[in-house]
């Protein structure tokens, strides 16, 4: 099967199996005949692993929120520049494990920046450019003990208390909203090949 190069994300908050997703959709595509790169945020490029580590080790009180989102932005904008436009004009899909949204959610949302605030950083970065599609893992139930398990060890922005992953959650909702023909809500309950399943249910208009 060809298709034409389409850049897809895989967002959620903490705790909803992206990695595995990531994995799992990726072999998917392949068994489709469609060359897909795997690539994920922070990170992804030479620059933005660097940043990366600026932002997730240390304190959560490392950074202030306009700082955090700026970084975010600086990483994104290298990200896009030296790996996944590149991708995309050699004909590849592209599937990244976060990207924009996490922003929004995170940063927008959660930390109170302002979703508005935080887009108009992006654009600043990386102007109009956006997924074709972008799929967000959600659990109806459950998602607080997914994420206290894997908070255990976790990063700076990982480990911060619930009530901020509610509000990232919230905001993720906010958008799919705002964006329904970009951003899709995925059930990321049952067993991991019926998620995959729905993920991939929700890709086959962009073949």
């Amino acid at each position: 099967m060809s298709a034409e190069p389409r850049f897809i994300t895989l967002e959620g908050g903490e705790g909803v199996g992206k990695s595995t997703q990531l994995k799992n959709l990726h072999s998917a595509l392949a068994a489709r005949g469609i060359h897909c790169e795997i690539t994920r945020e922070p990170g992804g490029s030479e620059g933005a692993e660097s940043i990366r580590s600026l932002l997730l080790d240390g304190d959560d009180s490392r950074w202030s929120a306009e700082a955090e989102a700026l970084l975010f932005a600086a990483a994104r904008a290298d990200h896009v520049e030296k790996t996944i436009r590149p991708a995309l004009e050699q004909g590849h899909w592209v599937l990244s494990d976060r990207f924009l949204d996490s922003s929004l959610a995170y940063q927008g949302g959660a930390l109170g920046l302002g979703i508005e605030r935080v887009r108009d950083i992006y654009r600043f970065a990386c102007g109009d450019f956006l997924p074709d599609r972008t799929l967000v893992l959600a659990l109806a139930e459950g998602g607080a003990r997914a994420r206290a398990r894997d908070n255990e060890g976790s990063d700076r922005i990982g480990g911060r208390p619930e009530g901020y992953h509610q509000k990232v959650d919230l905001a993720f909702r906010l958008i799919a909203a705002e964006e329904p023909d970009r951003v899709r809500i995925v059930d990321g309950s049952g067993t991991p090949e019926e998620v995959t399943q729905r993920l991939f249910d929700n890709l086959s208009d962009l073949f």
